[in-house]
């Protein structure tokens, strides 16, 4: 198996990424929003940290009405966040796509948001609906670089980009600095599967007997190549300060095949293993720790045996998204990067 052309979320057909967010001003905070085409695309989630922050999750059980929706939002600012996705839905709104209703459409935009409260210096900056617009902008390539309209210290990312971007600007992960990681792969039959991962997690992300990132162990062959196993006396000297904020990694986890309702929910739950594998522990009492799983069914339905390797798929690839999204985060004071702390990791090159 390979990674897609770009090792991330939009290798899958039909997917776009926007990445927004905001610096300084007492700001550590953004958004992501990964959008569907106009006809949308199928979702499941599957939430299982005790301390949620959700939008419109009930919407996806198979029992209920919607069968596609037509964004999925990752925002910091805990609950105050969830109001990025107004934006959003404002943008496609506009754009005349949603759930067609008498008079109008309606756009179905589950969301999910991290604590990261207060990180910026500031409690209450947070992800407004302005910030969802501007990830909207930049998923529809309307934006680039500075995110219009959003105020100072504001910025976008490329789709593919990995560490302190969007959702995961203010991210800290186990006492290290976290943030957005991505990841594909091209099973041999064609089919595509990727995870995007904003990273904030209570637990460690080191493996428990060393330094190496836990995450790194699911990795395509050369993904990782670059990196080895820290030297002990570094791994010995690091004791991060306990974790006692509320934290919560979130997620999606797509594919080009076509999937149901219910198995896009199976997706979403065998993603949370790959969760579990790069992150320990997960699922806490302080942790959030909700996926999205998505088809933008550009490709046939699998059969049973195509279907069980695309979910061996959605568990390596949350697992090497989470990776992504350490190694590339940028370190601040109170939550250092990776390779701060683990130089040796690279060989003592930097």
């Amino acid at each position: 198996m390979k990674a897609g052309a770009t090792n991330s979320l939009v290798d899958v057909p039909g997917l776009r990424v926007g990445h927004a967010h905001r610096v300084g001003g007492g700001y550590r905070t953004g958004t992501t929003v990964v959008l569907a085409s106009e006809e949308g695309m199928v979702a499941g989630v599957d939430v299982r940290g005790a301390a949620p922050g959700t939008r419109e999750t009930e919407l996806l059980d198979p029992r209920n009405l919607v069968e596609r929706v037509h964004a999925v939002v990752l925002s910091g600012g805990s609950a105050y966040g969830l109001s990025a996705a107004c934006g959003v839905m404002e943008r496609l709104a506009d754009a005349g796509v949603g759930f067609p209703v008498e008079g109008g459409v309606v756009p179905i935009v589950p969301a999910a948001v991290i604590y990261d409260l207060g990180r910026g210096g500031s409690f209450r900056a947070v992800p407004d609906a302005v910030l969802g617009r501007a990830a909207y902008d930049a998923a529809t390539g309307a934006a680039t670089g500075a995110a219009a309209g959003a105020g100072d210290g504001a910025g976008t990312a490329a789709p593919w980009a990995n560490g302190s971007v969007g959702a995961g600007a203010g991210a800290v992960a186990g006492g290290l600095a976290g943030g957005v990681g991505t990841a594909s792969v091209v099973l041999p039959g064609g089919v595509t599967v990727a995870a995007l991962a904003v990273v904030n997690a209570a637990g460690s992300v080191l493996d428990p007997h060393g330094g190496a990132l836990a995450g790194t162990r699911y990795g395509l062959p050369g993904e990782f190549g670059h990196l080895r196993a820290p030297d002990p006396g570094e791994a010995a000297a690091w004791n991060p300060d306990r974790v006692t904020s509320f934290n919560t990694t979130i997620g999606v986890v797509a594919t080009d095949a076509a999937l149901t309702k219910a198995q896009c929910g199976k997706l979403a739950g065998v993603a949370h293993d790959g969760l579990a594998r790069a992150i320990r522990p997960a699922h806490t009492m302080v942790d959030g720790d909700t996926v999205f799983g998505l088809s933008t069914c550009h490709r046939p339905a699998p059969g049973p045996d195509a279907f069980q390797d695309v979910l061996a798929a959605g568990a390596d690839v949350f697992s090497r998204a989470v990776a992504h999204a350490v190694l590339a985060a940028t370190g601040r004071e109170g939550a250092p990067a990776y390779l701060d702390v683990f130089p040796s990791a690279l060989g003592g090159k930097r």
